[in-house]
């Protein structure tokens, strides 16, 4: 009997002791997804290399091993303003903390809080479990697409079993808007942000953001424990400018002078539907020229730093 690819079901939840199996449910914890890989056993093998009286090779040794999975998720709201999206799960995966109020706001946490969480990954009657998964991921919110976030998670291997896939609910997610100039605000620059608004700073004409979260996630064997870890974040990413003359020979002069600034994008304007992006400090590097559609942009590469530690990016929905 054939088994289909499109026959995939994912479910996350966060764990409350790390590393232990936090069974999510299709009913509460399936995420909706597109453009999933998976690599169900990224193996240390181990070469025996024997030594014999004829040629041929020695089998290998399946060492230390853990179990890596991608795919993407459509950024938008919960619908509701105080109520976190059902892909939020995900993000405080990814080193995030989650604060909900009359908005809902995603913070790097410290290094010493980081959350992990149980990774169900069902592939047409077969699941693999990703346990004290961690992650990192990509805002893709580029002028004309769907805005994303692409996922990358490593998890100690939890085992795989042959089970029917879980029946899933996933009326918690919602359709997004497509990246448009009606759909989506300016990129700003040196913008101040407090509770979920940025107030202030120049708006510039752009093709959107791309942004890479930059997490360092490294899978650590022990004797005695198996741990992944989040051990570094670098955020960077690109954008490209729709920039006067005068104001490239400005934003030239940034470069050259080290210049940081705030850099903030928030995509819709309905209660429960808008989603947002800061930084802190965003320093343009190698600037570029750019043709689009015969009209001349100007592309810079961005990193974004931290200012009072652990605000080089915030994510938030309202």
């Amino acid at each position: 009997m054939p088994r289909y690819i499109r026959n995939t079901a994912l479910l996350a939840k966060i764990e409350t002791t790390e590393g232990v199996d936090s069974v999510p449910t299709g009913a509460a914890n399936a995420m909706l997804i597109s453009d999933v890989t998976v690599n169900p056993l990224n193996a240390q093998n181990v070469s025996r290399d024997l030594i014999r009286p004829y040629f041929g090779g020695s089998e290998q040794l399946v060492g230390t091993a853990y179990v890596e999975v991608s795919f993407t998720v459509e950024l938008a709201g919960s619908g509701t303003a105080a109520t976190p999206a059902a892909w939020g799960a995900l993000v405080r995966a990814c080193g995030f903390t989650e604060t909900a109020t009359t908005f809902v706001a995603y913070t790097p946490s410290a290094p010493s809080a980081q959350a992990s969480a149980t990774l169900y990954y069902h592939d047409d009657g077969v699941l693999h479990k990703l346990l004290g998964a961690k992650g990192s991921f990509r805002v893709g919110l580029g002028v004309g697409e769907r805005p994303t976030l692409q996922f990358t998670f490593l998890g100690k291997d939890g085992g795989v079993t042959a089970v029917t896939n879980p029946s899933t609910t996933l009326t918690a997610w919602r359709t997004p808007a497509v990246v448009t100039d009606s759909n989506s605000g300016d990129v700003t620059l040196g913008g101040s942000y407090s509770a979920g608004a940025v107030t202030g700073g120049t708006a510039y004409v752009t093709r959107g953001l791309a942004l890479d979260l930059g997490n360092d996630v490294q899978f650590t064997p022990l004797l005695g424990g198996e741990y992944i870890d989040v051990t570094a974040r670098e955020v960077t990413g690109q954008a490209q400018f729709d920039l006067t003359a005068a104001q490239e020979v400005t934003f030239m002069g940034t470069v050259k002078a080290n210049t940081v600034s705030t850099m903030s994008l928030q995509h819709g304007s309905v209660a429960g539907a808008t989603v947002g992006l800061h930084m802190a400090a965003v320093q343009l590097i190698n600037p570029s020229k750019q043709d689009v559609n015969g009209r001349r942009l100007i592309g810079f590469d961005l990193r974004a730093v931290p200012v009072a530690g652990n605000d080089d990016l915030i994510l938030y929905t309202k």
